[in-house]
């Protein structure tokens, strides 16, 4: 059913590459215009390339190739004044605002609890809890306003379901996203605001397919290859796949933010190939 988001505007955090240049492809393709962030910045405990100015460019031409409006800034989830003068210069274009898909999060670095820098625990609750946050505080007076409900999509992850090692500070923010997604639900219910969550299994973006991540499956190689990572990364999942791509993302994103799902709120969607089934 094409048009499922006809009329209607997003707000994509992270939307340079992966699966927030995809949520702006896919939310286009059935007619929304779209508000675009993305720091374009090197995080330093990082331990992938950097999203660019290019790479966000790049998500311009795409939605505009689909005949649909996009504003796009250089911002970062950290800085809320950021985001509330982005959030704000879109509605000023596009008129309105219906949908949020706060997505921009980091992977980090691998380290047991114990051993995480206090910087390194600190810098990944300020992007990806308290940024979803952020981008939430920045986006709701506006879809308030508008009077015609919205939806709000929190991108967790698996490990906002379950506890994964090495990634403590990471599990420990997507936990946090899942309070913040229900306590968000109940607050905007009366306003006809939904907020739902989706949790991601592995995805095929720069996020997981790099060196640090092959070597930290396959210890038991000296230079790992990204299908000697899919194999063991086979093993998260129930069906046997190594990863999802980043329109099954998008797709549940679709859905979540369109009228099939128009009583759907306070609700964690798993897209995991059954991975939190095991």
């Amino acid at each position: 059913m094409p048009g499922r988001v006809e009329g209607k505007v997003a707000f994509i955090t992270g939307a340079a590459r992966g699966q927030g240049r995809s949520h702006a492809i896919r939310l286009a393709q059935e007619g929304a215009d779209i508000i675009a962030i993305d720091i374009c910045e090197a995080i330093p405990e990082n331990r992938y390339p950097p999203s660019t100015e290019e790479d966000l460019a790049e998500t311009v031409r795409a939605v505009e190739a689909l005949d649909r409006r996009i504003v796009a800034e250089k911002a970062d989830v950290r800085d809320f004044e950021q985001l509330r003068a982005v959030v704000d210069k879109g509605v000023a274009e596009l008129g309105r605002l219906d949908i949020v898909a706060a997505n921009a999060g980091i992977a980090g670095a691998f380290n047991k609890a114990e051993d995480i820098p206090d910087d390194e625990w600190a810098n990944m609750q300020d992007i990806n809890l308290s940024g979803v946050w952020r981008t939430c505080k920045a986006a709701i007076p506006h879809i308030r306003a508008g009077g015609r409900g919205g939806s709000m999509i929190l991108t967790s992850s698996d490990a906002g379901l379950y506890a994964i090692e090495n990634i403590g500070h990471y599990v420990a923010a997507k936990h946090g996203v899942v309070g913040l997604m229900r306590t968000l639900a109940l607050e905007l219910a009366p306003d006809m605001i939904r907020v739902n969550s989706v949790h991601p299994t592995t995805v095929n973006t720069p996020m997981v397919n790099n060196e640090a991540t092959f070597r930290l499956f396959r210890p038991d190689l000296d230079n790992p290859t990204l299908e000697d990572f899919g194999e063991a990364a086979k093993l998260m999942n129930a069906l046997p796949i190594p990863w999802v791509e980043p329109v099954d993302i998008s797709n549940a994103v679709l859905f979540l933010a369109s009228d099939e799902a128009r009583y759907i709120t306070g609700v964690t969607l798993p897209v995991d190939a059954g991975a939190a089934a095991k």
